[in-house]
């Protein structure tokens, strides 16, 4: 069913990649705050995010079905930094978009993270207990609560994803195979977990859950926990690079002023029992990651 989307932090890493998995059989729209882009196949407007008034009536004027969240503050270290801009972007905007999205009665769909535990223990679900590390994941979780106050038919999807970045955004994938490409060693992490997903994937996971009328939290991965340094080493392998290159590093030795969770790996099983399919493996996703550059995605990505 062709769908009529806005997509918030329309110039981001997850809705450029969002936009071109849905393009051909969706209407795109990217909603853009500073930087102005143009994307193949889809259209883009400024949008202020400031009040809900504001976002209803872009709602209203594009007659959108669906509405991304995508916009966010996230680095870790500069949300540290600047708690007040956090607390703005990841929270009161969030709000803001969810007050618009229940006014207009528009379907939303609401970007958290995984960035929400201790990190402690492996493969949580959506009933675990929230206990963030850090000023990002605090104003992740504060988002999360007061969307669905917002909006209680709100879908949010906890995640951590991949995919080709702009010439101005660049993904951890994007770094890995830069370094291996120039033939730089990098550093991993062996002790740092998740369960990380291809952004195709997870944009056609999410799309199937709205068509489900799927609401409330979701955690939207992949199939597979891995480290930082494994998922490295299968990145190189699937690409023909120089494993070697790739450095073991421990994260519990490094000195940082952020804490962080070492272990963020979140369980998939609801959003597989209401799909009724398995989201897919590093292995998997990894070579669509290389088929996409192929077909040329990451060249045109980069040219943004």
């Amino acid at each position: 069913m062709s769908k009529n989307i806005l997509i918030t932090g329309g110039s981001g890493l997850l809705a450029l990649n969002w936009a071109a998995t849905v393009r051909e059989h969706c209407s795109v729209t990217l909603g853009l705050h500073d930087r102005l882009i143009s994307l193949a196949g889809a259209a883009s407007q400024k949008l202020d995010l400031e009040s809900p008034g504001a976002i209803a009536s872009s709602i209203d004027a594009g007659k959108f079905d669906l509405v991304v969240h995508a916009a966010g503050f996230t680095s870790v270290e500069e949300c540290e930094s600047k708690p007040d801009l956090a607390r703005h972007i990841n929270v009161t905007l969030a709000k803001n978009v969810a007050k618009a999205c229940m006014a207009t009665g528009v379907s939303q769909v609401h970007i958290s993270t995984d960035h929400l535990f201790y990190g402690d223990e492996a493969l949580l679900d959506e009933r675990s207990l929230l206990a963030p590390r850090n000023t990002y994941g605090l104003t992740k979780a504060e988002a999360e609560r007061q969307v669905l106050e917002s909006n209680p038919r709100a879908l949010v999807i906890r995640t951590n994803f991949y995919g080709w970045g702009s010439s101005y955004r660049h993904s951890f994938s994007d770094i890995l195979l830069g370094a291996l490409r120039s033939g730089k060693s990098i550093a991993l992490f062996q002790d740092v977990f998740y369960t990380p997903i291809l952004i195709e994937s997870l944009a056609e996971a999410v799309m199937g859950l709205h068509q489900l009328s799927a609401f409330g939290i979701y955690n939207v991965v992949g199939d597979e926990r891995l480290s930082k340094y494994d998922f490295g080493l299968k990145l190189a392998e699937r690409f023909g690079l120089d494993a070697a290159l790739i450095k073991p590093a421990q994260m519990a030795h490094q000195v940082s002023p952020v804490q962080r969770p070492l272990d963020m790996s979140l369980s998939n099983h609801k959003v597989c029992e209401a799909l009724g399919r398995t989201l897919g493996g590093v292995d998997e996703q990894v070579a669509r990651l290389c088929q996409q550059e192929q077909n040329g995605l990451a060249q045109e990505l980069r040219h943004l």
